[in-house]
């Protein structure tokens, strides 16, 4: 507190400044109810005085009520103009007494409060403070981290450079330092040098001048960054970042790997330890109408069908599971066993038309590159000429104008990836196309974690959060572990077997029935039983890879709270 007063009382010509600083946009918003309320009351208390006034004979200019009620409220009481009738004088009382409280009791409170915001906002976290995770700045990749955080019971400090947000935070319980995120002081402040972990967010430039603030604070403390693209990544592990996070092309990559290109074989989507996880379409191919204890793909291939997407739906496979033209399967196997699925599935080939990606940003443009890596035809709508994207592929036009969808072949495109950073602009394409094409697959992007259940209600096949993507990465680099993150609020993760497990076979440790989660690999002595058979012993030093939803993770952990990550 002091040395912000110092620093805006260096010129007197700054009082504004100081208040502006002082005050918070909820105390500023009160603030000005207050003087409205007032210049309210003066207006009626005018008006009253003029027909006070004129009950008794007397008539005097439209100011002078103003000027009277001003003069009684104030407590000065000149006297030139006076009431003489008795019902004037409990006038001029009632005047008096509501001046008096507001110059006595009103006024004084609002203005300790102002006084008092920058004093309640942290700017240096209690010397005992250690092992926790920093966090520069707010924004979606923050709130996504925070939430995951916390449900592992992880300490960590927001840094933030707004008063406003740090003040909203710390009321709201969150552990926060109010400073400058280029001053090598608010991370001495934040104990930076103690910290596990920090996450540098926010845009390029900034961020390159918060690393070097941080590396000064703390060079040994492992940093992460996040960076728009290769450019600017090369130049933040320059400043000192020891890892980055390139949020646009892991978004596009990994929406990439979530197209269902026209055919029915399985893309791989990702691996954990020697698990690979891929997804393939049931639509079109003799798994159609069949229940997953029929197919019997485990003895024909070694797959396992570990889960099943349906209308934006993930749910865990049992033998009863039913297959639709709509179904995505959830295969978790070695390479081998995928490859020996696409063996057996590559002749249903559903189409050849071109894919569709809606938006040519960085996420649109990492899309397109990813397909032509794969040698699929796509078209790119977009309403200017992006940089990065072959002309021949580009259809100029609002993405959400019907003739400009007919044009570029929604009627035959077996996908459409939605990358544009708008998530009303991306629910509104949703809509619109399941409503033009409704066997189509869509994929679509969600900047804001909240929008994720709104695109899947408009028809989404797949939402991808790039800021759960981001903290998913991040919990891997805090843990040293390995978190696969399906989709939105799926995740395959690896744990070490605790004690209540070890020493019994799968059938009987009941963790699908009493958690959701479903151990789909086992490692010990450094070789990984991929989809082990029920029968398989779980030993006390072996590693169990598991996949379900994030309640399935959460119950897993606290009905085996001694279980580590890997």
């Amino acid at each position: 507190m002091k040395a912000t007063l110092k620093r805006f009382l260096k010129s007197p010509t700054q009082p504004v400044d100081l208040l502006l600083h002082l005050t918070t946009r909820r105390s500023a918003r009160q603030l000005a109810r207050l003087g409205l309320a007032l210049v309210g009351v003066v207006a009626i208390y005018a008006g009253l005085f003029h027909l006070l006034m004129a009950l008794e004979g007397k008539s005097y200019p439209w100011f002078t009520g103003i000027y009277w009620t001003l003069t009684t409220m104030t407590t000065l009481g000149l006297g030139d103009i006076i009431f003489e009738s008795g019902i004037g004088m409990v006038f001029t009382s009632i005047v008096l007494v509501s001046g008096v409280l507001y110059l006595l009791v009103i006024l004084p409170f609002v203005f300790i409060q102002l006084s008092t915001v920058s004093a309640r906002v942290p700017v240096e976290l209690s010397p005992g403070v250690r092992g926790h995770v920093i966090i520069v700045r707010n924004g979606p990749l923050s709130t996504a981290l925070i939430e995951r955080l916390r449900r592992q019971q992880l300490p960590y400090a927001l840094v933030l450079d707004s008063m406003e947000e740090a003040l909203a935070f710390h009321e709201r319980h969150h552990r926060v330092v109010y400073g400058s995120v280029t001053d090598p002081q608010t991370y001495r402040q934040a104990r930076a040098s103690e910290a596990r972990f920090i996450v540098a967010t926010g845009p390029d430039v900034k961020a390159a001048s918060a690393v070097y603030a941080i590396r000064e604070a703390a060079p040994g403390v492992p940093l992460a960054a996040t960076a728009s693209n290769a450019g600017a990544a090369a130049v933040l592990r320059a400043c000192g970042a020891d890892q980055i996070l390139t949020l646009d092309e892991l978004m596009g990559n990994a929406m990439a790997r979530r197209t269902i290109a026209g055919d029915a074989i399985a893309h791989v989507i990702g691996q954990v330890g020697e698990v690979t996880i891929a997804e393939a379409t049931a639509g079109g191919t003799p798994l159609e109408e069949k229940t997953v204890g029929e197919l019997r793909l485990r003895d024909l291939t070694g797959v396992h069908i570990i889960g099943v997407w349906e209308h934006g739906e993930f749910r865990i496979a049992t033998p009863e599971t039913r297959l639709t033209r709509q179904t995505v399967l959830v295969l978790a196997g070695s390479q081998e066993q995928v490859d020996r699925y696409n063996e057996l599935f590559c002749i249903y080939n559903l189409g050849t038309s071109p894919l569709l990606i809606l938006g040519g940003g960085n996420v649109g443009r990492v899309v397109a590159e990813a397909f032509k890596f794969r040698g699929l035809d796509y078209r790119v709508i977009d309403r200017n000429a992006p940089t990065g994207i072959d002309a021949s592929k580009l259809i100029r036009g609002e993405a959400t104008d019907q003739n400009v969808l007919t044009d570029a072949g929604i009627a035959n495109a077996p996908a459409a990836v939605i990358t544009t950073h708008d998530d009303d602009t991306n629910i509104f394409l949703t809509t619109l196309i399941r409503q033009l094409r409704p066997s189509i697959q869509i994929v679509a992007r969600a900047t804001l974690e909240q929008s994720v259940h709104t695109l899947h209600r408009a028809g989404c096949d797949f939402v991808l959060s790039a800021a759960s993507m981001g903290a998913s990465m991040v919990l891997n680099l805090l843990r040293h572990g390995n978190i696969l993150m399906l989709e939105e609020g799926v995740d395959i993760f690896s744990v070490r077997v605790p004690p209540a497990l070890a020493g019994k076979r799968i059938r009987d440790t009941a963790v699908r029935r009493q958690t959701g989660a479903t151990i789909v690999g086992v490692t010990f002595n450094g070789k990984t039983s991929i989809n082990p058979d029920p029968e398989c012993m779980l030993e006390q030093d072996a590693e169990a890879i598991l996949v379900g939803s994030v309640q399935a993770e959460n119950a897993f952990f606290e009905r085996f709270g001694d279980a580590t990550r890997v």
